[in-house]
């Protein structure tokens, strides 16, 4: 076993359950259905007829542990596995499948499809401020995967999901499910994500061409005519980005329905963010995972019944 998988809290459920406790209460216990932090009105309960971990509040007078209010919340997979499986995920480049992880985990294939499902649900971040400034380079493109649910096979793109992806040369990429490629589908979301002092990068599509007025500059390459790089101006972050996109979705796991692209973009995103190139490690990586888990819950329900890959 490699040393990167000797960690202990794959192995030890009350060190797992211990160092979740630490990321989701850095501050000590708080309860999720009151929100009282206070020490004094917080009790552990450690007798030995009550399950590791949980915490009664004096406030409400409810009984919590540190998975309630989470995506882990209701889960019977032993948190060891569930720490394993954020490692696995979060450190395969273009992901895991689950066929591949219900093997190493030892537990059902239904059960491993729903926990990739809330571990990419806590690898989803929302509410950031605009990419890029100053002195930035942002480039934008398009690009299109799998089929549109109910679609009509036709020429073109028009059966498949399109995808918008932002990318800040140098540093992180956010990915949008669209409904088409049209300025009106691009871009509100390019003036909601950049700030406007950031120079743009992209290529000649028409949908492109205000973005000169909203934006500190705005350069373009010409594919259509084998143009791809003129001095700094190229969209190759991006592409590469795409390309280890497209290499998972297509090699790893090969199908995706519609409704579940968000997290899936979700789930590349993260890693892209968080790659071993900006000084995150695998530890580390993980952890972050762990963080995302709080005021997130995913039901089966909601997951949705579509084809599980």
């Amino acid at each position: 076993m490699s040393a990167e998988l000797q960690d202990p809290r794959f192995t030890d459920e009350t060190l797992a359950r211990e160092a979740l406790e630490a990321v989701v209460w850095p501050n000590g216990p708080t309860c999720p259905h009151c929100g009282n932090a206070a020490a004094s009105k917080i009790a552990k309960l450690e007798t030995k007829s009550v399950r590791p971990g949980l915490h009664y509040c004096n406030e409400c007078g409810k009984q919590f542990t540190a998975t309630v209010g989470t995506v882990f919340e209701r889960s019977k997979i032993p948190l060891t596995k569930w720490w394993l499986a954020m490692h696995l995920i979060g450190s395969s480049k273009k992901g895991i499948s689950s066929h591949q992880l219900h093997r190493m985990l030892g537990i059902s294939y239904k059960s491993t499809w729903f926990m990739m499902h809330r571990i990419r649900e806590a690898m989803r971040v929302g509410g950031l401020a605009p990419m890029g400034g100053e002195g930035s380079v942002v480039e934008a493109d398009e690009t299109f995967i799998g089929r549109k649910e109910d679609s009509v096979k036709r020429r073109g793109h028009g059966h498949k999901n399109a995808v918008l992806s932002l990318v800040v040369r140098g540093g992180s990429v956010r990915s949008f499910h669209i409904d088409g490629t049209s300025a009106a589908d691009v871009m509100p979301i390019i003036r909601k994500n950049v700030a406007k002092e950031t120079a743009m990068m992209t290529d000649e599509g028409g949908h492109y061409s205000r973005l000169s007025s909203d934006f500190a500059s705005h350069e373009t390459v010409s594919h259509k005519a084998d143009e791809y790089v003129r001095g700094d101006v190229h969209t190759n972050t991006i592409e590469g980005y795409f390309s280890i996109f497209k290499r998972g979705m297509k090699g790893v796991y090969q199908h995706c329905d519609e409704k579940h692209l968000h997290r899936y973009l979700a789930e590349f995103d993260f890693r892209y963010n968080n790659r071993s190139r900006l000084g995150v490690n695998d530890k580390e990586r993980v952890t972050k995972i762990a963080a995302g888990i709080t005021g997130k819950r995913l039901t089966y329900r909601r997951t949705g019944e579509g084809t599980p890959l």
